[in-house]
């Protein structure tokens, strides 16, 4: 075994040799970060055994927490009577089997089939493999075009960054130039004088004019998150999905529903899409699925389109060295067992999803605060350096990431997208850490405004 190392040279290592995702590499390797060494129930703690309260749930995936034993039985078992074995070949394993009959059972009942990955990024280039098969077996290879929304997280391949509309991915890589964008429903940010519900409509209308504008027989499928999580916990006003499923219903294009943030509990609902009274056609998953303890996504393949898959002859030319990972599926099998078994999606949402929200609502009046928006245990905090202008308090989002650092330094973990401070915590906090991640948030609010001025 490696001998343990000091906290300095954990770091040195870090700066040396580790290119992190998502991180400005230059300044990283100049400045090194914090590394963690361990965690229990809904704390994190680095290698100076520093805690932090878990506001993002790792990276919205341990729903569970830090401390599901069972879980972790689980994985350890399937190590030990077979670590891995491929599922291609018209070859399978037990827990690969059992979590696609386990999955069915929990999501919307057009699911009965499911394709496995080890990620979103993935499922979502899964499904546009699924969507140009689907068509082609149809006799209609013209629909090929996508349409997504900007600000949209999708994942980080190439095509996944490509039904994304997150402009710093976009200006890095040439995307796949059948993919193409609409406005997001992001009202605080967008929206204007306009009222929401009139916003909601305005800009759910713009699927309908893109739809006209590239041709209904050239357009296949449609692509959103429920809530656009790291595009910032953007909830859309009331009126734009009823308004999006009838512009759907009217047309023959697939929706795909990216349910890799909202699924699992994370709404209220088992999946985002139930919140909504939505039926996709496909569905991602991710994240959640395992708690986070191993790597897994996938698509939920509705009947529409799996009944057209399974009954034309000739090869899926798709597939994973890791597709359906026993590890990983038993790791699934035990995640859904907690879910049910103590019934966590519906305690969450009779009880501590409300608190949640009334407790982060409390942060409305703060003076630097524009807009609280919260749905199920999702919730967002616009900072404005003036509430009714919604003028911002510095430029380029600098005062969110000073007012992240503020919280991240006092022990809680949360994260910052554009002017917006953005928090999912597990769906195991009990009032009292809810009462602390507001408290602490408060605080770095308090210091953010002193910083600039704001009194």
């Amino acid at each position: 075994m490696d001998q343990k190392l000091n906290t300095s040279e954990l770091r040195q290592l870090d700066k040396a040799h580790y290119l992190h995702p998502f991180t400005n590499l230059r300044q990283h390797s100049q400045d090194g970060g914090r590394i963690f060494s361990h965690a229990e129930h809904v704390y994190i703690y680095d290698s100076d055994d520093n805690k932090m309260l878990d506001g993002m749930s790792g990276l919205w995936c341990c729903n569970l927490g830090y401390s599901q034993s069972s879980i972790k039985d689980a994985i350890y078992a399937q190590l030990k009577d077979m670590p891995y074995y491929n599922n291609f070949f018209q070859c399978a394993n037990e827990p690969a089997v059992k979590l696609a009959r386990a999955l069915v059972e929990v999501t919307p009942p057009q699911f009965n089939h499911v394709f496995f990955t080890n990620s979103g990024s993935e499922a979502n280039d899964t499904n546009l493999r699924l969507v140009q098969r689907y068509y082609n077996l149809l006799g209609k290879p013209e629909k090929k075009l996508i349409i997504s929304r900007r600000n949209a997280y999708h994942g980080s391949t190439i095509a996944a960054a490509s039904l994304g509309g997150m402009d710093a991915m976009h200006q890095q890589t040439q995307g796949l130039d059948y993919i193409h964008h609409i406005d997001q429903p992001h009202w605080f940010e967008e929206g204007g004088d306009e009222a929401p519900d009139d916003y909601g409509i305005r800009v759910a209308r713009e699927l309908e004019q893109k739809i006209d504008s590239l041709g209904e027989d050239r357009v296949a499928a449609f692509i959103a998150e429920p809530i656009q999580g790291a595009g910032g916990v953007i909830i859309p006003p009331d009126t734009y999905w009823p308004e999006i499923k009838r512009i759907l219903q009217e047309r023959d294009i697939l929706l795909i529903m990216d349910e890799v943030i909202c699924g699992f509990g994370r709404t209220g609902q088992w999946f985002g899409c139930q919140t909504y009274d939505l039926e996709p056609d496909l569905m991602t998953f991710a994240k959640a699925v395992t708690n986070g303890y191993q790597p897994l996504g996938g698509v939920m393949v509705g009947d529409k389109v799996a009944d057209v898959l399974l009954s034309h002859g000739g090869e899926f030319a798709h597939g994973l060295t890791y597709s359906g990972h026993p590890a990983a599926c038993a790791a699934g099998l035990a995640t859904l067992d907690v879910l049910r078994k103590k019934k966590i999606v519906e305690t969450t949402a009779a009880s501590l999803a409300p608190y949640f929200q009334e407790r982060l609502r409390t942060l409305s009046e703060h003076p630097i605060v524009g807009e609280v928006r919260s749905l199920g245990m999702l919730g967002a905090v616009e900072l404005v350096r003036d509430k009714y202008s919604r003028q911002r308090l510095a430029p380029d989002a600098e005062a969110a990431v000073y007012c992240r650092n503020q919280a991240n330094n006092a022990g809680l973990m949360v994260r910052q997208t554009g002017d917006a401070m953005i928090t999912a915590p597990p769906l195991i906090c009990n009032r009292g850490e809810i009462d602390s991640l507001v408290t602490m948030l408060a605080e770095a609010l308090d210091r953010t405004a002193e910083h600039y001025g704001i009194r």
